[in-house]
């Protein structure tokens, strides 16, 4: 016999008002509120970070050009993931406004399309190139660079950069673009087994977000600005870094 599924959320259920909506948001938990009002799957006490979409889902807009931008790169042959963030310093809030999801393809397809994206943006990148040795990190850092890609190996302190990662989800200073499919998918699946044990499944985007917060935005810069030199006549770049 087939079998299927139906997702529905609160807006498909008629008989319920908009003040119905809002006296049972108000009785249920932050992190249960997704799974009771748009039937999106939770895990429990195993999810990660408990906090609700709408703390941290924007609609795009257009990234002011004063904004640093920088990202993040998880490698690996069944996917490899990247994650684009802009920083609003005057309110501390980072943005992830683009990502890259694509598995069994060579680094020169990756790297092709992070250039695309902005040939100027600076990353970090897995250290450990997915499970393998600090070593193997460095030398797909380096081979990347001869792509003209501007990485540095990240910071991946696990528990800390989970830390740094829902603190700021949780005080909404880390905001992610709602056409971030693969981001939302993956957070909401990231979770830990019974012994507390990170569960390693569809967590590129996880992992890559980490880099970003723990040490990409310290790369960060605004687009370079072309200038022209008095004496020599011809155009020179300025960076500006941001010092976060």
């Amino acid at each position: 016999m087939s079998k299927w599924s139906i997702q529905i959320d609160w807006d498909d259920v008629p008989h319920l008002s908009a003040n119905d909506k809002a006296e049972l948001m108000a009785s249920i938990p932050p992190h249960q509120r997704d799974a009771r009002s748009k039937g999106i799957p939770a895990l429990g006490s195993g999810v990660i970070y408990p906090v609700s979409e709408d703390d941290w889902i924007v609609e795009p807009f257009q990234i002011p050009a004063y904004w640093p931008r920088a990202y993040a790169l998880d490698v690996g042959w069944n996917r490899t993931a990247v994650i684009w963030g802009a920083w609003d310093r005057e309110t501390d809030t980072i943005y992830e406004y683009d990502e890259y999801y694509v598995g069994e393809a060579p680094p020169q397809v990756h790297a092709e399309a992070i250039r695309a994206r902005g040939d100027w943006i600076p990353g970090v990148i897995d250290p450990a190139s997915r499970g393998r040795s600090q070593v193997d990190g460095r030398a797909l850092r380096d081979e990347y660079a001869t792509m003209g890609l501007d990485l540095h190996l990240a910071n991946n302190e696990v528990e800390a950069g989970i830390f740094a990662v829902y603190r700021r989800l949780q005080s909404r200073r880390l905001r992610a673009f709602s056409t971030l499919q693969n981001l939302r998918s993956e957070r909401r699946l990231y979770r830990r087994d019974e012994k507390g044990k990170i569960v390693k499944e569809r967590d590129h985007l996880m992992d890559a977000e980490r880099y970003l917060v723990m040490s990409g935005m310290g790369r960060a810069m605004t687009k370079p600005v072309e200038r022209y030199d008095d004496e020599r006549a011809r155009p020179s770049d300025r960076y500006e870094t941001t010092g976060y």
